[in-house]
């Protein structure tokens, strides 16, 4: 399979049953975070390498629920511009220490 992108549909296919799932994030070339719907604990993300991969068309039952996840769920730290991200969050504010105050005298 190809490189993949965030928002993709794929199946995942790690030994057991393949599960229905969309990519979340690629943080390396070996990684891909993807998610799923796990019968016994609901939705979730799962890390897996991207041979376990394969890219479907298909739009299932699982997806609306998959996508709700996903829209609750900030954005990995350090993900460069994602398609429909809002701004990136940057450094917090009073990058400097506050001066001495005086009493007034």
């Amino acid at each position: 399979m190809e490189p993949v992108s965030a928002g993709q549909l794929v199946v995942v296919d790690t030994g057991g049953a393949p599960l229905h799932g969309i990519v979340f994030d690629t943080p390396s070339s070996s990684k891909v975070v993807v998610a799923i719907v796990d019968r016994g604990r609901g939705p979730g993300f799962r890390t897996v390498h991207p041979s376990a991969l394969s890219e479907r068309e298909d739009v299932v039952a699982e997806d609306h629920a998959l996508r709700l996840l996903i829209r609750r769920t900030p954005a990995p730290a350090g993900a460069s511009v994602r398609p429909g991200a809002g701004a990136k969050r940057g450094q917090a504010g009073h990058t400097r220490a506050a001066m001495h105050r005086t009493t007034g005298r």
